[in-house]
């Protein structure tokens, strides 16, 4: 078995390695690409957005906050346009729909990502295997020459093991180059989701404590509303047993 499995990775070589890490590096760059171009296109100035978001809220304009944000490419603004979209349904409405609208941004924003975290950890152990390969070969090599005649040995030997261990230390070299800009871009990338859904989470609060703020005043008047009004309708109960009374004393004085 273990004879069959050398003649295998013999037949084989390296080779087919170094071939599968160039094309799960090409891979990984077209992702790379596409990650940055998709962050760079949302990228806004998030600070200027709250305090233009908090201005319009303050003064009551929920369409004209609506229109800020929807103007805004970045994923932030569509989040919170949910929550205005919902905004007559109250806050906790509001909240949900943000929420709903926040998972689907992640998503987008966490596409491919585990392609780049799983070759940055696995491209070093392929390269590895090809090493392992590519030493077998030579020890094979050796064991050959080793049978045959020393004048073949000399001629043969140094020749085919140094190609097989070249091959072994190419594709470790390579499993590295492949590794180390995955796992870069892929923490690079992780930052700029983290920072995007806290600047989400933070925009958000400031929809919702404007709805909550609302909604509070808005239970306060209607609360003194309806305590004026019992209060007006006491002197005329009140007096209408007084009236009753002095009608009953009158029709007495008359008798």
């Amino acid at each position: 078995m273990i004879e069959r499995v050398k003649s295998a990775m013999v037949g084989l070589g390296a080779g087919w390695v170094l071939v599968l890490m160039l094309v799960l590096s090409v891979v990984s760059l077209a992702i790379m690409l596409e990650r940055f171009w998709l962050y760079w296109s949302l990228r806004d100035d998030v600070p200027s957005l709250m305090r233009d978001l908090g201005r319009l809220l303050r003064g009551g304009d929920l369409d004209g906050a609506r229109r800020r944000l929807e103007a805004s490419p970045s994923a932030e603004a569509a989040v919170v346009i949910a929550g205005i979209v919902e905004a007559g349904m109250g806050a906790e409405a509001a909240e949900e729909a943000m929420a709903g609208a926040s998972a689907l941004q992640r998503l987008k924003l966490e596409k491919r990502l585990a392609f780049l975290g799983t070759l940055g950890n696995n491209a070093p152990f392929i390269g590895l295997l090809g090493t392992v390969i590519g030493i077998v070969g030579a020890f094979d090599e050796l064991g050959k020459a080793k049978n045959a005649s020393m004048t073949a040995a000399a001629q043969v030997a140094p020749e085919q093991v140094m190609n097989n261990i070249s091959e072994a230390l190419v594709a470790t070299a390579i499993g590295l180059v492949v590794a180390i800009p995955a796992v870069a871009a892929f923490n690079a990338f992780q930052r700029v989701v983290r920072a995007t859904l806290a600047n989400t989470e933070a925009l958000s609060h400031v929809l919702l404590a404007h709805l909550k703020a609302t909604g509070q005043s808005s239970t306060d008047v209607e609360s003194a509303i309806d305590t004026a009004a019992q209060k007006a309708d006491r002197p005329s109960k009140s007096g209408a047993k007084t009236g009753g009374r002095g009608d009953k004393d009158k029709e007495a004085d008359d008798n």
